[in-house]
Order: structure tokens, then sequence, then C-alpha cells
């Protein structure tokens, strides 16, 4: 089977956004900065309310609706974030084997990607999972990258689907 596709930067931060949203790490950091911030910020006005010798609700009170604010925004405040950066990160560099035109071709021993920059060999076995997105296949080779195959240009999305988790069983 044999796909040519372009990957986009609309495609390279999809990449990045579903990565942040099912990294195990990334997501006990979000989690850990979303609870801790207001806890902090309560352990704040209680201390400055003794400091400065204000009753402690007058302190508490706009804290606690910070805290909370916080709590409720700062996941699309984390996500934004690795949006912009993924942008600033892309135009950094050329980027030639990661964005443009690409040619994936599936074979029983693995598959081949070719693109501006060269082509890439990996076996089955160099597949370490599979993630799927709305626009997206991500095939990934090591645990901060994948190949992006996008699901617009596949025939059968679930034809091909139903090929990859055989041959990477195990592993998704």
């Amino acid at each position: 089977m044999e796909i040519t596709y372009d990957v986009t930067e609309e495609a390279y931060i999809d990449f990045n956004l579903y990565h942040a949203k099912n990294s195990k790490t990334l997501k006990k950091t979000m989690t850990m900065q979303r609870v801790w911030v207001p806890i902090i910020y309560l352990v704040m006005a209680v201390v400055l309310s003794f400091v400065l010798d204000i009753p402690i609700l007058f302190m508490v009170i706009p804290f606690l609706i910070i805290g909370i604010l916080w709590a409720i925004f700062y996941p699309k405040y984390f996500y934004h974030h690795i949006q912009k950066s993924s942008k600033k990160l892309l135009r950094e560099g050329k980027n030639e084997g990661v964005l443009g035109t690409h040619t994936m071709i599936f074979t029983e021993a693995g598959l081949r990607e070719v693109s501006a920059t060269g082509e890439k060999l990996v076996s089955w076995a160099g597949i370490e999972h599979i993630g799927e997105d709305a626009s997206n296949l991500y095939l990934y080779n090591s645990g901060l990258s994948a190949f992006i195959v996008p699901k617009g240009k596949l025939a059968d999305v679930s034809e091909v689907r139903q090929f990859l988790l055989a041959k990477v069983k195990g592993r998704i």
C-alpha cells in the first residue's frame, strides 16, 4: 500500500496537541500545576492575612476565586501554549523533513517514508504504538516523535487502521 500526502503545519500542531493530551507525563504535570497553584494561592492568602492583620475571609475569598478560575481555565491555557510553541519551533528551521510532501509505503516487513530530505525505513518492531485523532494517524517511532499520516489522504481509513493494528499488535 502506498500513500502520498502533505504534512502541513496544522497536522504537526495536531500531533503535538494529541501527544500532550495523551502523554502520561504531560497529563501528570498539567494536573499538578492545576491543583498546586490554587493551593499555593490559599496558603498565600492565609499568610498575608496574618502578616497584614486583615481578616482571613477578606484574603481567602479573592484568592479562592482566583484559584478556582485557575483550575478551570488552566488546561485551555496549557494546550494553547503548546500550540503557540509548536508554531514557533516550526519557524526556527527549514523543516523539509517534517513538513511537505511525503510518500508512505506499507509493506509486510515495515514502512518506508520518502520525503524531500531522504528516506526512512522502519520495521514494524520500530513502531512503538499507534495514535489517532479526528484528522490523523500517528505512528510513534519513539516516545516523542511519530510519522503523521493524514486520514483525508486514505482511501479506506478503517482498512489502514486494521492493517496497522495487525502489524503493531500488543503495542497500541
